[in-house]
């Protein structure tokens, strides 16, 4: 599979058809083997940068992926420019209609109220930020660490004439000030902080929340088997070697760093050591494996685009990037969970959860 993988992006190899498809039955014709060329990038690039994780590195990581340009990732996202799973309420529902969807179900799973002081760390391009400060009435901040992010959602936070209550920070997790928020969101990023850090990443967050307040967590990981040691093939079961295949290629083109996508078992655990009390679990996998094939079906349609402004190695590599990562929904092979957890204290109203499901206000003024 790896050499098919190289081939296929450097252009030795071409595909007539529906790539997504080929991979889909790729049972048929892929033999896995562990070659040399994975063995030295496990041992001098993916170990190293799961043991690092460094401020640094982070930064070199997050610039390598999202500063290559704001038309690249429109290519595939479209307009709304968000890079997280959507929740569709029918399966021909526009993407854009789906990502409001999922952005309102956030507000509304953090039971957000005109006031309220929301974080969103990760915040990429600004949309969710943006949005729920228009639509609930909120005082929204978002960090990333691609100033090019926060030049292109700023711009939209003017355009919409939303800078009194909305604003995104070139900013690393662990340098956001207080004082605490009522509200912090945090969708598809915490899988970039590294396993080494997880549990700091969460007592930070605990730290900048307020006791009263909401954590919404959106994380994609892989399911964990029912028993170590459980190997299949693609016809059924769990973990193959095309899964380990498939880290290498995310480590090493699109995600570096990214090693902490890990099971509900893992992040549940990590969640109440740091001192938090889980209130709801939503597995939104399905909508992922949607989300994604709507994005492997733009940047398609986007081709010459892409290829006139990047290269035809850039357009290879992310449409197997797509075409892959359409499985981890669709097949189950992996989960996008939204989590909402609190503080876990004796004081803390859990009455609040009973019963109530506020809708959002368009805020004026």
């Amino acid at each position: 599979m790896s050499t098919f993988v190289e081939r296929y992006i450097d252009g030795s190899i071409d595909v007539s058809g529906d790539l997504h498809e080929l991979l889909c039955a790729r049972a048929d014709w892929v033999n896995y083997r562990f070659t040399w060329d994975q063995a030295k990038f496990l041992i001098m690039k993916f170990l190293p940068s799961v043991l690092v994780h460094s401020k640094a590195a982070d930064r070199a990581f997050v610039c390598e992926h999202y500063d290559r340009g704001n038309d690249f990732f429109e290519a595939f996202l479209g307009h709304s420019m968000v890079y997280t799973s959507a929740k569709f309420g029918a399966p021909d529902e526009s993407l854009e209609a789906a990502q409001e969807r999922k952005i309102r179900d956030v507000g509304e799973k953090l039971q957000l109220e005109a006031g309220d002081r929301l974080l969103d760390i990760g915040c990429g391009w600004g949309t969710l930020v943006a949005d729920l400060a228009e639509q609930f009435g909120v005082d929204a901040t978002g960090v990333t660490l691609s100033r090019k992010q926060t030049e292109f959602a700023t711009e939209r936070i003017q355009a919409r004439r939303l800078e009194q209550r909305a604003r995104v920070l070139t900013l690393d997790y662990r340098d956001i000030p207080g004082p605490a928020y009522d509200k912090i969101s945090c969708l598809e990023m915490a899988e970039h902080v590294g396993v080494k850090n997880f549990q700091k990443f969460l007592r930070q967050v605990s730290g900048l929340l307020d006791d009263d307040g909401l954590f919404f967590l959106q994380i994609v990981g892989l399911r964990r088997p029912p028993e170590l040691g459980v190997v299949r093939n693609d016809r059924g079961g769990y973990w193959d070697a095309s899964d380990f295949t498939w880290a290498m290629f995310m480590s090493r083109y699109i995600f570096p760093g990214a090693d902490a996508s890990l099971p509900l078992s893992f992040v549940s655990t990590q969640l109440e050591k740091a001192g938090f009390e889980i209130r709801s679990v939503e597995n939104i996998n399905v909508h992922y494996g949607m989300t994604i094939h709507r994005w492997y079906q733009n940047w398609m349609k986007n081709r010459d685009r892409v290829v006139r402004a990047y290269g035809e190695r850039w357009y290879r590599l992310w449409h197997l990037f797509l075409a892959w990562s359409v499985f981890t929904g669709v097949q189950g092979r992996g989960d996008c969970l939204q989590i909402v957890s609190h503080k876990s204290r004796r004081e803390f109203d859990r009455s609040r959860f009973v019963g109530r499901r506020p809708a959002s206000v368009r805020a004026t003024g």
